[in-house]
């Protein structure tokens, strides 16, 4: 039998009872679609096979959208993938058939059973491994390539546990809500250009690959969606990433407002001045005497950067990188 992992408790595969009330935060993937009899309005009445759309699962039914992400992925025989939100098992069998191993997270105990039934007497059955828990809680294992097909409510927070994890993997290939996917691909000027934006980009090269509409599930989304690849930098930015994401938030508050209009308001002072102190503090720096104006400090950090009156929508990640230097 595969290898299974819980966070929970470990699954009695032999038990094909289903559990109709998870609540869930990993599995939306490319799923097989549930025959009209199964397909209910009703949680309590909900069958193995039919999404629940309150945790965010929409069945792809499209096969050609299938091979199309695994072409798209450039899996090599040695690799060890990361799938997040198995679901049936569609795009599963497929990994399984381009790489070393599959190790799958899945938090719906329906999906779970469904998956493993998929390969079960295969020959590939003992090429996968099923983690069972929440993929925002678990620790994620070595992986070399990672595919996803996410609930579109955990995309942000999944986004970025995938860009500190470590050791670094060679590639991610994950489908998200159409408007959050361009947002990590837009630049500086564009009218999604934002702090996800820059803070993706920091870290990671990030191309769009496919475009899926939402005639591709049952049930539809209400929105398209936009598989993208994501590769990190490497090495990774030379940068203090809490700091950076702290200049950066407050940047793009107000982000078609000039850096020095922005900077230099009273309220924003008040918080860099506090920065500044406990700064001081924390490196058992004594205050200077007398305390330096800290407008002044930031103005002349403004000009000497050429950047006073710069608008944080048209900067890109190397003007930003001066301003921290």
């Amino acid at each position: 039998m595969p290898k299974i992992q819980s966070t929970n408790k470990r699954i009695n595969t032999s038990n094909n009872s289903s559990n109709s009330n998870n609540n869930n935060n990993n599995s939306n993937s490319s799923n097989r679609t549930p025959s009209a009899s199964n397909n209910t309005s009703s949680s309590t009445n909900r069958t193995l096979l039919s999404a629940n759309t309150s945790i965010g699962q929409h069945f792809l039914k499209n096969p050609a959208v299938v091979e199309n992400i695994v072409t798209k992925s450039q899996i090599r025989s040695s690799d060890i993938v990361l799938e997040v939100g198995p679901g049936t098992g569609n795009l599963t069998v497929k990994l399984l058939e381009q790489g070393k191993k599959v190790i799958a997270v899945e938090y719906d105990r329906r999906m779970v059973r469904e998956v493993l039934k998929r390969v079960e007497g295969t020959p590939k059955e003992h090429n996968l491994e099923v983690i069972h828990g929440d993929v925002l809680k678990v620790d994620l294992p070595y992986f070399d390539v990672c595919v996803a097909n996410l609930p579109y409510q955990i995309s942000s927070p999944f986004l970025f546990k995938l860009l500190s994890h470590r050791p670094p993997f060679r590639s991610a290939v994950i489908m998200f809500q159409l408007e959050f996917a361009q947002r990590l691909t837009a630049k500086a000027g564009d009218e999604l250009y934002c702090r996800l934006s820059v803070n993706t980009q920091l870290l990671a090269k990030v191309d769009n690959l496919l475009k899926v509409g939402k005639a591709n599930f049952r049930p539809p989304p209400k929105v398209d969606s936009l598989v993208v690849k994501i590769e990190l930098r490497n090495p990774p930015p030379a940068v203090n990433f809490v700091e950076w994401d702290g200049l950066i938030r407050l940047l793009f508050n107000r982000k078609n407002k000039t850096l020095h209009s922005l900077l230099t308001t009273k309220s924003v002072i008040q918080i860099l001045e506090q920065n500044y102190r406990t700064y001081l503090s924390l490196n058992n720096i004594a205050l200077p005497v007398p305390f330096p104006d800290i407008k002044v400090m930031v103005e002349e950090v403004l000009n000497n950067e050429g950047v006073s009156n710069q608008r944080a929508a048209k900067m890109d990640i190397p003007d930003f990188l001066g301003l921290l230097a």
